[in-house]
């Protein structure tokens, strides 16, 4: 899978050196699975990479996914080293596509712009294309923090700095905790002693994994701020019980959303698209929506009384 730049060559001379009469060949197979998709993306792959050094290797690799295909599956056969930097060239490209659009996003808010739109214009350029151009918190997750820091420090070690996934990496970081910065605005500058209902902590929706996820970053900011938090997540707040300090978990979205001064939409589940705000207005001490995923539209949020607070767009799609 994803290991660093030359790592077949030492595997390849480990077993040299341990049985030198072994007859193997070692391929590099990077796996380009989404989580919460991954059977599905191993069903249909837009491409399958396959790194030797080994001709041989070739006729083996192609009769192992040949199953999959009735035609010819899409086989890109590389050297063993090219094939171990694709799949950090390409996490880090989708990276810096999603911090590019959060600048964007930021950019769109002082110029009275909408981010939605700046993303389908420039998305319907195919050289371009639409996904992951939606503005939010940051990137999160297992692969990209992890993959981008990864080819920043192979690039030093020869020599080569890469600046763009440097500056990716750097405003990544700072985003998150930026968002804190927006919910603070939202409920008047100061969040000491309110408490703020967070939806979705998971780093994307239908997974559990809370690795570098944006909630943690917010959390803390807030926490930091003198917040209570309150929290709901389909599937992430057991990982996050040892991640996270003194919040309260609600057995769902309207649970953790009772006697809040704000709600705030971090993670897109789609159980969070379709919110009861009749019923959350009931239950909430001011009504306040931070949707840091631009999942509601403002006319929508404005008809229930509520404060409204997006991402990216301009300054009279937030209600005051």
């Amino acid at each position: 899978s994803t290991v660093p730049v030359g790592t077949g060559d030492e595997v390849e001379r480990i077993i040299r050196e341990a049985n030198p009469r072994a007859d193997v060949a070692v391929v590099s197979n990077p796996e380009f699975l989404r989580e919460g998709a991954a059977i599905d993306d191993f069903k249909r792959p837009d491409r399958i990479v396959v790194g030797l050094e080994d001709e041989r290797a070739r006729d083996v690799m192609t009769e192992v996914y040949r199953p999959l295909y009735l035609n010819q599956a899409p086989l890109l056969f590389t050297s063993r080293r090219t094939s171990e930097l694709i799949k950090y060239a390409a996490n880090a490209f989708l990276a810096m596509k999603i911090t590019f659009i959060n600048e964007m996003a930021d950019l769109c808010e002082k110029v009275g712009a909408n981010v939605q739109e700046v993303a389908r214009g420039i998305g319907l350029d195919n050289r371009i294309g639409s996904k992951f151009l939606h503005a939010g918190p940051g990137y999160g997750g297992s692969c990209f923090p992890k993959d981008t820091l990864a080819l920043v420090k192979t690039a030093q070690d020869y020599d080569s700095p890469v600046r763009l996934i440097e500056a990716t990496v750097a405003i990544n970081d700072n985003r998150k905790r930026a968002m804190a910065r927006k919910v603070v605005a939202a409920v008047g500058g100061d969040v000491r002693g309110k408490t703020i209902a967070v939806l979705g902590l998971t780093f994307k929706p239908n997974t559990d994994d809370m690795r570098d996820a944006p909630s943690l970053s917010i959390i803390q900011a807030l926490q930091d701020g003198g917040a209570h938090i309150r929290a709901f997540d389909p599937e992430g707040m057991e990982a996050s019980r040892s991640l996270l300090e003194r919040v309260d978990y609600g057995k769902d979205a309207y649970d953790a959303a009772t006697g809040a001064d704000a709600l705030v939409v971090v993670t897109e589940w789609n159980a969070f698209r379709a919110l009861d705000f009749a019923r959350l207005k009931t239950l909430m001490k001011a009504p306040v929506l931070v949707d840091l995923r631009n999942v509601y539209r403002r006319d929508e949020i404005a008809r229930h009384g509520f404060r409204y607070t997006s991402v990216g767009r301009p300054k009279d799609d937030v209600l005051t």
